[in-house]
């Protein structure tokens, strides 16, 4: 049973949210302030976390930045703010999900339940080879796997992509992806040193229409996670603002 840490301190809005995910099946708890929320992350690790912004004690953006100093637990930020910039800047801060307030509690545990398939630690390698051996393989792959066969790897740094075995190595350590994240490496790592826009990404990626820009972004905060790094202390994901992101070498 996962367990979810729930960040509010509205006592109608935390008990709503509290009873909501348990509904669904969760065990929660809920603190009203920030530095409870960074207490129970360091003692009693939840596997994802709800967090409002507006918080009495600390700045839920901070509050949100201090966790990703502790820990790699999904965050789906909860709250009223609504201003597309910030959004972008949480979702680069380290928030694996979005979600303004007012909506349902339905669509809450559909989100969180989201976040956590998106950030479950998948091996790359195994996920591949169980695709392989399915009755659905050569669908379940998406078009990035059609040539794939013809691709060698690709080495940035430390960081080495082979589209062949679908396995991806950071300081010759395997990391832990999703297909779709490992999809948005492969790609990125092709296009090292350039530019990509999200509407490029989504196109070549994803390759389906009516996809929101945010789903990449959303991505990308967990890619920068496994990568151990962060969107303000970057070292291969760079996004230039107004542009698009960039994967480089680091220094």
């Amino acid at each position: 049973m996962t367990s979810v840490l729930v960040v509010e301190d509205d006592p109608i809005i935390r008990t709503s949210l509290v009873n909501a995910l348990t509904a669904s099946g969760h065990t929660v708890r809920g603190v009203a302030a920030g530095f409870s929320a960074l207490q129970e992350v360091t003692q009693s690790p939840p596997d994802a976390v709800v967090l409002d912004l507006g918080l009495p004690d600390l700045d839920g953006e901070n509050v949100l930045r201090m966790i990703r100093g502790l820990s790699r637990v999904p965050v789906l930020v909860a709250t009223a703010r609504d201003d597309e910039r910030e959004i972008i800047r949480i979702l680069e801060a380290g928030a694996d999900d979005y979600l303004v307030k007012p909506f349902s509690g339905a669509q809450l545990a559909a989100r969180l339940s989201a976040v956590l398939r998106r950030c479950a630690p998948v091996a790359v390698g195994a996920e591949a080879a169980a695709r392989a051996h399915g009755p659905h393989s050569a669908a379940a792959g998406g078009a990035l796997d059609a040539a794939d066969g013809e691709r060698p790897p690709v080495v940035v740094g430390e960081l080495r992509v082979d589209p062949l075995a679908r396995t991806a190595h950071l300081a010759g350590q395997e990391i832990r992806l999703t297909r779709r994240e490992f999809d948005l490496l492969s790609f990125l790592v092709e296009n090292a040193g350039r530019v990509v826009s999200r509407k490029r990404i989504l196109a070549e990626v994803w390759r389906q229409p009516y996809v929101d820009e945010q789903t990449v972004d959303v991505h990308l905060s967990c890619l920068r996670r496994k990568l151990g790094e962060r969107a303000v202390r970057p070292r291969y994901l760079h996004t230039v603002h107004g542009v698009g992101v960039k994967l480089v070498s680091p220094l």
